[in-house]
C-alpha cells in the first residue's frame, strides 16, 4: 500500500463521502443495528469498548456510539477522522477519533472488546505481508476472547468476471442530484485493480466532476480467512449479506485467550 495515495484519496473524498448514501443517518442506524446484533450474539449485551480502525467519516462508529457502545475511531486520513469526530458531536455521540495506520494501531494491548474494520478498507493493503501486519496489530489491541469484525466486497465473482465499472448511484440533495460511480482497471495479476471514483455534483447549469483514484486487492474470502488464521485468530466465520442484513460479507473472528 502506498500510504500517501490512500490517505490522499480519503482526504479528498471526506467532504463528499456522505453523498454516496441516499440518507447517511439512516445508513448509520441500519449498519449499527446489524453490527450491534453481531456484537450481542458473540459478546452479550454490552456496552462494549469498540475500536473502528477505519472509521472514515464515522458511518459505523457514530451509529455504534449512539447505540451506547464506547467507541474510538481511527483512520489513515486525518481529514476523515476529524469529520467523524465533528459529525458525532453534532449528533450528541461521544467519539474520540484520530489519524492512525491500522498496521500500527497506537493503543494499549488488550484494551478493546471489539475491533471493526468496515467498508472494504482492509483491501487497500496490497500484500499479504501488510494485511498480516494489520491483523496482528488489531489482535494485539483486542482483549482475550475479543471480537474482530471485518466487512469487504464479495470479490469471488469480481475476480472471475473482472467488471470495469459500477452502476451509477444517484443521491438527491438540496442542490440537485449527485451521481456517483466507479471505473475499475484490473492489473495483470488478476487480483488487484486501480479504482477511479467519480462524483458528478450539480453546479448551476453544469456539473462539477470530482475524480479520486486508489488501488485495491480483490481479496477472496478464503484468502482473508487464511490470513486471519495465520495472524492468530480463531472461530473465523463468514456472514453472508442475505442472512446478516449487512450490505457486504462480514467476517467475525476471536482473539483466543492468552496461553492458547
Amino acid at each position: 500500500m502506498r500510504d500517501s495515495s490512500v490517505r490522499d484519496f480519503y482526504d479528498h473524498l471526506a467532504p463528499d463521502y456522505h453523498l454516496i448514501f441516499a440518507d447517511w443517518d439512516t445508513s448509520m442506524a441500519h449498519q449499527a443495528e446489524v453490527l450491534g446484533g453481531l456484537l450481542r450474539q458473540h459478546l452479550g449485551a454490552g456496552p462494549h469498548r469498540v475500536l473502528d480502525c477505519s472509521c472514515g467519516i464515522g458511518t459505523q462508529a457514530i451509529g455504534l456510539a449512539l447505540a451506547g457502545h464506547r467507541v474510538v475511531g481511527s483512520d489513515l486520513s486525518p481529514v476523515a477522522a476529524a469529520r467523524a469526530a465533528a459529525e458525532a458531536s453534532v449528533r450528541g455521540a461521544a467519539l474520540a477519533a484520530a489519524a492512525a495506520d491500522m498496521r500500527l494501531p497506537p493503543f494499549r494491548a488488550s484494551v478493546f472488546d471489539v475491533v471493526v474494520c468496515a467498508d472494504n478498507s482492509l483491501p487497500h493493503l496490497l500484500t499479504a505481508q501488510d494485511v498480516g501486519a494489520a491483523l496482528r496489530g488489531l489482535r494485539r489491541v483486542l482483549r482475550d476472547d475479543g471480537l474482530l469484525v471485518i466487512t469487504v466486497r464479495d470479490y469471488e465473482e469480481a475476480r472471475r468476471d473482472r467488471p470495469t465499472a459500477t452502476p451509477p448511484r444517484v443521491t438527491r440533495t438540496s442542490d440537485g442530484q449527485v451521481i456517483t460511480f466507479q471505473l475499475w482497471h484490473w492489473h495483470e495479476d488478476g487480483e488487484r485493480y486501480g479504482l477511479e471514483h467519480f462524483q458528478l455534483v450539480p453546479e448551476g447549469d453544469t456539473w462539477d466532476v470530482r475524480v479520486r483514484r486508489t488501488t485495491y486487492w480483490a481479496l477472496t474470502r478464503a484468502q482473508l480467512a487464511e490470513l486471519a488464521a495465520e495472524a492468530g485468530f480463531t472461530g473465523i466465520t463468514w456472514h453472508a449479506p442475505d442472512l446478516s442484513g449487512y450490505y457486504q460479507p462480514v467476517l467475525t473472528a476471536r482473539r483466543p485467550p492468552s496461553g492458547r
